[in-house]
Protein backbone atom coordinates (compact mmCIF):
# COMPACT_ATOMS: atom_id res chain seq x y z
CA UNK A 1 0.00 0.00 0.00
CA UNK A 2 1.71 3.22 -1.11
CA UNK A 3 2.50 5.82 1.44
CA UNK A 4 0.29 8.38 -0.24
CA UNK A 5 -3.21 6.07 -0.18
CA UNK A 6 -4.64 7.61 2.94
CA UNK A 7 -5.70 4.16 4.00
CA UNK A 8 -1.80 3.95 4.78
CA UNK A 9 -2.09 7.15 6.67
CA UNK A 10 -4.93 5.90 8.84
CA UNK A 11 -2.95 2.75 9.85
CA UNK A 12 0.35 4.15 10.97
CA UNK A 13 -1.77 6.82 12.95
CA UNK A 14 -3.60 4.06 14.68
CA UNK A 15 -0.11 2.20 15.35
CA UNK A 16 1.45 5.23 16.63
CA UNK A 17 -1.34 5.91 18.99
CA UNK A 18 -1.78 2.52 20.23
CA UNK A 19 2.21 2.63 20.97
CA UNK A 20 1.79 5.80 22.81
CA UNK A 21 -1.36 4.40 25.03
CA UNK A 22 0.80 1.84 26.11
CA UNK A 23 3.75 3.88 26.76
CA UNK A 24 1.49 6.18 28.87
CA UNK A 25 -0.43 3.21 30.25
CA UNK A 26 2.77 1.78 32.43
CA UNK A 27 3.04 5.11 34.28
CA UNK A 28 -0.77 7.32 34.60
CA UNK A 29 -2.40 6.60 37.65
CA UNK A 30 -5.84 4.43 38.09
CA UNK A 31 -8.23 7.10 37.97
CA UNK A 32 -7.11 8.17 34.32
CA UNK A 33 -9.09 6.02 31.32
CA UNK A 34 -7.47 6.44 27.94
CA UNK A 35 -8.86 5.35 24.82
CA UNK A 36 -8.31 5.05 21.00
CA UNK A 37 -11.16 4.56 18.64
CA UNK A 38 -11.06 3.70 15.33
CA UNK A 39 -14.26 5.77 13.88
CA UNK A 40 -14.50 3.94 10.74
CA UNK A 41 -16.08 0.65 12.84
CA UNK A 42 -17.84 2.67 15.50
CA UNK A 43 -19.85 -0.78 16.63
CA UNK A 44 -16.59 -2.05 17.55
CA UNK A 45 -14.11 1.19 17.54
CA UNK A 46 -12.45 1.11 20.76
CA UNK A 47 -9.05 -0.52 19.96
CA UNK A 48 -7.00 0.35 22.22
CA UNK A 49 -7.95 1.16 26.26
CA UNK A 50 -5.93 2.29 29.70
CA UNK A 51 -7.64 1.76 32.80
CA UNK A 52 -11.06 0.37 31.12
CA UNK A 53 -12.11 -0.71 34.65
CA UNK A 54 -13.28 2.55 35.11
CA UNK A 55 -16.41 2.61 32.45
CA UNK A 56 -16.42 -1.02 32.11
CA UNK A 57 -15.42 -0.87 28.28
CA UNK A 58 -12.65 -2.50 26.79
CA UNK A 59 -11.10 -3.06 22.95
CA UNK A 60 -14.14 -3.87 20.48
CA UNK A 61 -16.57 -1.70 23.02
CA UNK A 62 -18.82 0.44 20.81
CA UNK A 63 -18.24 4.25 20.84
CA UNK A 64 -21.84 5.03 21.44
CA UNK A 65 -21.66 3.97 25.23
CA UNK A 66 -19.09 6.17 26.22
CA UNK A 67 -19.37 9.32 28.43
CA UNK A 68 -17.17 11.23 25.63
CA UNK A 69 -20.22 11.09 23.20
CA UNK A 70 -21.71 14.24 24.93
CA UNK A 71 -19.74 16.88 23.54
CA UNK A 72 -16.52 15.16 22.03
CA UNK A 73 -19.16 13.22 19.63
CA UNK A 74 -20.78 16.38 19.07
CA UNK A 75 -17.22 17.89 17.77
CA UNK A 76 -16.61 14.52 15.58
CA UNK A 77 -20.09 15.07 13.37
CA UNK A 78 -18.64 19.11 13.31
CA UNK A 79 -15.93 18.37 12.15
CA UNK A 80 -16.11 17.59 8.29
CA UNK A 81 -18.86 20.47 8.08
CA UNK A 82 -17.76 23.29 10.15
CA UNK A 83 -13.42 23.12 10.10
CA UNK A 84 -11.86 22.47 6.92
CA UNK A 85 -8.46 20.57 5.70
CA UNK A 86 -7.04 17.58 7.65
CA UNK A 87 -5.70 19.08 11.09
CA UNK A 88 -6.42 17.54 13.88
CA UNK A 89 -9.75 18.67 15.47
CA UNK A 90 -9.43 19.16 19.82
CA UNK A 91 -11.78 19.93 22.48
CA UNK A 92 -10.33 20.10 25.99
CA UNK A 93 -10.87 19.59 29.29
CA UNK A 94 -15.22 19.49 29.42
CA UNK A 95 -16.97 17.71 32.14
CA UNK A 96 -18.76 14.12 31.63
CA UNK A 97 -20.73 11.42 33.86
CA UNK A 98 -20.34 7.75 33.95
CA UNK A 99 -22.31 5.60 36.48
CA UNK A 100 -22.66 8.09 39.11
CA UNK A 101 -18.84 9.30 38.68
CA UNK A 102 -17.72 13.25 37.72
CA UNK A 103 -15.08 13.08 34.96
CA UNK A 104 -12.99 15.54 32.99
CA UNK A 105 -12.46 14.83 29.81
CA UNK A 106 -10.58 16.06 26.45
CA UNK A 107 -10.80 14.47 22.69
CA UNK A 108 -8.69 14.78 20.08
CA UNK A 109 -10.14 13.80 16.90
CA UNK A 110 -7.81 12.57 14.14
CA UNK A 111 -7.88 13.24 9.99
CA UNK A 112 -6.41 12.10 6.86
CA UNK A 113 -5.35 14.16 4.02
CA UNK A 114 -8.75 14.10 2.66
CA UNK A 115 -10.15 15.79 6.13
CA UNK A 116 -11.97 12.37 6.60
CA UNK A 117 -12.03 11.77 10.51
CA UNK A 118 -10.73 8.13 11.31
CA UNK A 119 -9.61 8.18 14.81
CA UNK A 120 -10.62 9.85 18.40
CA UNK A 121 -8.30 10.09 21.32
CA UNK A 122 -9.68 10.29 24.35
CA UNK A 123 -9.14 10.96 28.49
CA UNK A 124 -11.53 10.64 30.92
CA UNK A 125 -9.54 11.77 34.79
CA UNK A 126 -12.56 10.30 37.43
CA UNK A 127 -12.07 13.31 40.14
CA UNK A 128 -14.91 11.67 42.14
CA UNK A 129 -12.31 11.09 44.90
CA UNK A 130 -11.90 14.57 45.21
CA UNK A 131 -14.93 15.84 45.17
CA UNK A 132 -16.10 13.53 48.07
CA UNK A 133 -13.37 15.61 49.74
CA UNK A 134 -14.93 19.01 49.08
CA UNK A 135 -17.89 17.60 50.16
CA UNK A 136 -16.15 16.63 53.26
CA UNK A 137 -14.75 19.72 54.19
CA UNK A 138 -18.07 21.54 53.64
CA UNK A 139 -19.43 20.08 56.61
CA UNK A 140 -17.37 22.78 58.39
CA UNK A 141 -18.86 25.61 56.71
CA UNK A 142 -20.43 27.83 58.12
CA UNK A 143 -24.40 26.67 58.22
CA UNK A 144 -26.38 28.06 55.15
CA UNK A 145 -23.41 27.43 52.75
CA UNK A 146 -23.88 26.23 48.88
CA UNK A 147 -23.32 22.82 48.18
CA UNK A 148 -23.18 21.00 44.88
CA UNK A 149 -25.10 18.32 43.88
CA UNK A 150 -23.48 15.62 41.96
CA UNK A 151 -25.51 14.75 38.48
CA UNK A 152 -26.12 10.42 38.74
CA UNK A 153 -26.05 9.16 35.51
CA UNK A 154 -26.29 5.43 34.19
CA UNK A 155 -23.89 4.22 31.22
CA UNK A 156 -26.98 3.28 28.63
CA UNK A 157 -26.42 0.27 25.93
CA UNK A 158 -26.72 1.19 22.38
CA UNK A 159 -30.04 0.41 21.71
CA UNK A 160 -31.10 3.12 24.50
CA UNK A 161 -28.88 5.44 22.99
CA UNK A 162 -30.44 4.62 19.68
CA UNK A 163 -33.90 5.28 21.11
CA UNK A 164 -33.22 8.28 23.01
CA UNK A 165 -31.51 9.94 19.87
CA UNK A 166 -34.73 8.63 17.63
CA UNK A 167 -37.06 10.18 20.14
CA UNK A 168 -35.36 13.51 20.80
CA UNK A 169 -35.18 14.07 17.24
CA UNK A 170 -38.84 13.50 16.89
CA UNK A 171 -39.72 15.71 19.58
CA UNK A 172 -37.59 18.23 18.19
CA UNK A 173 -39.43 17.89 14.45
CA UNK A 174 -42.93 17.82 15.58
CA UNK A 175 -43.60 14.61 16.23
CA UNK A 176 -47.06 13.47 15.80
CA UNK A 177 -47.45 16.39 12.73
CA UNK A 178 -44.59 15.84 10.69
CA UNK A 179 -44.64 16.63 7.30
CA UNK A 180 -42.02 16.39 4.71
CA UNK A 181 -39.42 18.57 5.89
CA UNK A 182 -39.95 18.19 9.64
CA UNK A 183 -39.09 14.62 8.88
CA UNK A 184 -36.03 15.88 7.03
CA UNK A 185 -35.14 18.05 10.18
CA UNK A 186 -35.54 14.81 12.25
CA UNK A 187 -33.01 12.81 9.81
CA UNK A 188 -30.49 15.62 10.31
CA UNK A 189 -30.75 15.85 13.73
CA UNK A 190 -30.41 12.14 14.21
CA UNK A 191 -27.36 12.53 11.84
CA UNK A 192 -25.69 15.20 13.40
CA UNK A 193 -25.91 12.80 16.81
CA UNK A 194 -24.20 9.94 14.93
CA UNK A 195 -27.10 7.50 14.26
CA UNK A 196 -26.59 6.84 11.12
CA UNK A 197 -22.61 5.19 11.78
CA UNK A 198 -24.22 2.24 13.93
CA UNK A 199 -25.72 -0.84 12.05
CA UNK A 200 -29.57 -0.81 11.88
CA UNK A 201 -29.84 3.12 12.34
CA UNK A 202 -31.42 4.07 9.45
CA UNK A 203 -34.19 1.16 9.46
CA UNK A 204 -34.74 2.67 13.04
CA UNK A 205 -35.18 6.13 12.20
CA UNK A 206 -37.71 4.55 8.93
CA UNK A 207 -39.74 2.83 11.20
CA UNK A 208 -40.02 6.17 13.51
CA UNK A 209 -40.57 8.39 10.87
CA UNK A 210 -43.05 5.96 9.49
CA UNK A 211 -41.00 5.61 5.94
CA UNK A 212 -39.10 3.12 4.05
CA UNK A 213 -35.34 3.33 4.58
CA UNK A 214 -35.10 4.00 0.95
CA UNK A 215 -36.32 7.72 1.85
CA UNK A 216 -34.10 8.55 4.93
CA UNK A 217 -31.30 7.64 2.01
CA UNK A 218 -33.19 10.07 0.23
CA UNK A 219 -33.30 12.41 2.77
CA UNK A 220 -29.61 12.27 3.78
CA UNK A 221 -29.15 13.02 -0.04
CA UNK A 222 -30.89 15.92 0.05
CA UNK A 223 -29.53 17.31 3.87
CA UNK A 224 -25.50 16.60 1.73
CA UNK A 225 -26.95 18.61 -1.32
CA UNK A 226 -27.95 21.08 1.25
CA UNK A 227 -23.88 21.20 2.33
CA UNK A 228 -21.33 23.81 0.53
CA UNK A 229 -19.28 21.80 -1.42
CA UNK A 230 -16.42 21.60 0.77
CA UNK A 231 -18.11 20.66 3.31
CA UNK A 232 -19.15 17.00 1.58
CA UNK A 233 -17.28 13.88 1.58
Amino acid sequence: MPPCDPRFERQLTLTVLKATLQALGSVVPNNLEILLHDLDHPEHSVVAIVNGHLSGRQVGSPILAAPEQDQGFRALMRATVEQRGCDPVVLPNYPTTLKGRTLRSATAIFRDSTGHPFASLCVNSDITGLEAAMTFLQHFQPLGAACGTAVNTELADMSVLMAEIIQDALQRSGQGRMNKQAKVEAVRVMQERGLFIVKGGVEKAAEALGVTRYTVYNYLEQLRGDQPAAARD
